[in-house]
């Protein structure tokens, strides 16, 4: 793994946003303060903070399955159906994968303490049923994340991203919508993953951003907005309504809960009129933190197959619109989990702990829906992140 330290970080000017003068501080802040909020550091020096460019041109991000790393899951496959447990179980211990397992661990290692993201390559699902590529996609995760988390409160495991326009809301809604979608962290969860069944006809790459780099650029240039990010007046609605900060340092850690439509809503799903609504400064930092995402973003052009683990904590992510095609195999189609490290896991700001526990502690039955399924069996919050 890559474990080449702290990179350099680019400046507002260079990301293509201008800079203003240190006087512009004072005057864009609330309270007049054009320091950082106290106990965050002036720069964050670690390997999270990086560039799009930086990893697009040694590609460390993706790791390429061998043929005898694909023997080597073909059997654990073959292993673990012949313990005939439910698919739910599929664990470490009855998915023995010897050489390639270590190999994954050093992966989980680099979502929690390193790059923050990864793509295991080589899988083809063409060549396994459903029920099986379901088995190997829990099997290789149960590597990078041991404890997997609910979605809904009806206990979903698996959400499938498919486009359908069957209902005004799911058409208006970023997980069957076509559209482009803004950068976003999921609202529980330390890693999200996805399995990708299908890639669309066109479009639709997986693009993600360093939240630290974000904020490297922010503390340098604009250290107001960061100020505005970490204050506790930001009225989400997921749906409970709480005020809360967007940004954290927390255990000597960056983490960034970030999402535009529970804060402002959406065409389909407008804000309530007795919720409050953002001020000018807020709507000033959230397109800050956009503009900045956008112009250090790495870009991953998705192939039938990858599975995407992403450090929820400190990547922010979004999508490009696509047109999906005629055949199942030009029809883009993910399927979503939540996961957490029982061992690398962080520490979660008190603010986030609801989610996280309604995900990974709540008594709640758990639902494998291996397939779309048609109605509210999948509920769509409304002003989901």
């Amino acid at each position: 793994m890559d474990k080449t330290g702290p990179v350099l970080i680019p400046t507002l000017g260079s990301v293509g946003l201008p800079a203003p003068e240190h006087s512009y501080y004072a005057k864009s802040t609330s309270d007049g303060l054009p320091n950082l909020p106290m106990g965050y550091p002036a720069h964050l020096g670690h390997p999270l903070a990086w560039t799009g460019k930086q990893l697009d041109d040694d590609e460390t991000h993706i790791y390429n399955l061998t043929e005898e790393d694909l023997i080597e899951t073909r059997s654990a496959k073959e292993y673990f159906k012949s313990l005939g447990l439910d698919g739910d179980l599929v664990s470490r211990a009855n998915f023995p994968l010897p050489t390639l397992g270590p190999k994954l661990y050093e992966l989980s290692q680099d979502i929690y303490n390193g790059k923050g993201l990864c793509v295991v390559r080589g899988i083809n699902p063409e060549e396994y049923s459903v029920e099986d590529l379901t088995i190997i996609w829990l099997g290789i995760q149960a590597y990078i994340a041991d404890q997997r988390g609910c979605q809904d409160h009806l206990g979903n495991m698996l959400v499938h991203i498919v486009a359908d326009n069957s209902s005004k809301m799911k058409l208006g809604h970023h997980r069957h919508s076509t559209s482009a979608i803004s950068f976003h962290n999921e609202e529980a969860g330390d890693v999200v993953a996805w399995l990708t069944r299908s890639t669309a006809a066109s479009g639709g790459k997986c693009i993600v951003a360093s939240a630290y780099t974000i904020y490297n650029i922010l503390a340098a240039h604009r250290p107001d907005i960061i100020r505005t990010l970490a204050k506790s007046d930001w009225p989400f609605a997921l749906p409970r309504f709480q005020c809360r900060p967007i940004l954290y340092y927390h255990d000597s850690r960056l983490v960034m809960n970030f999402g535009r439509t529970p804060l402002m809503g959406n065409a389909v799903h407008p804000r309530p009129e007795r919720l409050p609504k953002l001020n000018d400064r807020q709507r000033e930092a959230l397109d800050m933190v956009e503009a900045i995402a956008q112009a250090v973003q790495l870009e991953i052009k998705t192939q039938a197959g990858d599975m995407h683990f992403i450090n929820n904590l400190a990547i922010l992510h979004r999508r490009e619109g696509f047109v999906d095609g005629e055949s199942h195999q030009h029809k883009r189609h993910l399927v979503r989990m939540r996961l957490r490290s029982s061992r690398l896991g962080w520490d979660i700001p008190d603010d986030l702990k609801q989610e996280w526990h309604n995900a990974f502690d709540a008594d709640t039955y758990q639902t494998w829906h291996l397939e779309p399924m048609p109605g509210d069996v999948f509920p769509l919050r409304k002003y989901t992140n």
